[in-house]
């Protein structure tokens, strides 16, 4: 589905991102691993059109799309969450996830100030979307509840409902379960089965290396901005260059 050719990133004298290919392949759950400061973040913000590459390319279904900006990304299909989930605090869930659908809508301006037919329907149809998202995410018995009052758990299952409320082909999860407790975390990774099971490609960065091993059907392995290991989490598991560098001999046997 996403093809990465020799890609980099560099920032002044520092290189985050160093010639890095590979690919994220369709209806799979793929997942970027690596220690703190590997360049995974940065990698996700070069596929969502958050950053420039500074060399390579990226195709998307056999289309170049290297360079193109976040929205147009999106546009094709192409949605992300973040490490810090940002919402509108005082708003309610629902309102925070109405915004989702909007890049799919053609008012403009004028529309708005006038109210006009197509304006309303759009309103409606963004609504219906941001329930459906709600609901698919298992959080429908909140939607009126301040996005402030929410549990951590919830705030990362909203950001999930928001990327999918733009109906993506690919979903970029940075973390997901980055901040909740083991149980959650299990309830996490049912959720990412269910995204995947439903058709979309997913994704993901994520520390908690029981739930990578058990979710993923390929990760890919970044160390200094270079990637040092690719394939299933049985060979990962093993690979002595991501034992050294990130597992440790402690977790060579992660199940």
């Amino acid at each position: 589905m996403l093809e990465i050719e020799n890609v980099s990133k560099r920032f002044g004298g520092l290189l985050a991102v160093s010639d890095v290919s590979t690919r994220i392949a369709a209806g799979r759950i793929n997942a970027i691993i690596g220690p703190n400061g590997a360049g995974k973040t940065t990698f996700f913000n070069l596929i969502s059109g958050m950053y420039r590459p500074t060399a390579g390319t990226i195709r998307l279904r056999g289309e170049d799309v290297t360079g193109l900006p976040a929205d147009r990304m999106a546009r094709l299909g192409v949605a992300r969450t973040f490490q810090a989930t940002a919402l509108f605090e005082h708003a309610t869930v629902l309102d925070n996830l109405i915004v989702g659908h909007r890049l799919r809508t053609r008012s403009g301006l004028w529309d708005v100030l006038l109210r006009t037919r197509r304006c309303r329907a759009e309103e409606r149809l963004c609504r219906e979307k941001a329930r459906c998202a709600l609901d698919f995410v298992g959080l429908e018995h909140i939607e009126e509840r301040r996005a402030g009052d929410i549990t951590q758990e919830q705030r990362k299952r909203v950001a999930i409902a928001l990327a999918l409320a733009t109906e993506p082909e690919l979903l970029l999860l940075d973390e997901p379960a980055g901040g909740v407790n083991p149980e959650e975390t299990d309830g996490l990774a049912a959720l990412i089965r269910k995204i995947a099971n439903r058709g979309i490609t997913v994704c993901l960065v994520e520390h908690k290396m029981r739930m990578i091993m058990s979710l993923a059907d390929r990760i890919t392995v970044l160390d200094h901005g270079e990637k040092i290991a690719e394939g299933t989490p049985d060979e990962i598991r093993t690979e002595r260059a991501v034992i050294d560098a990130y597992l440790g001999s402690d977790h060579a046997d992660v199940q």
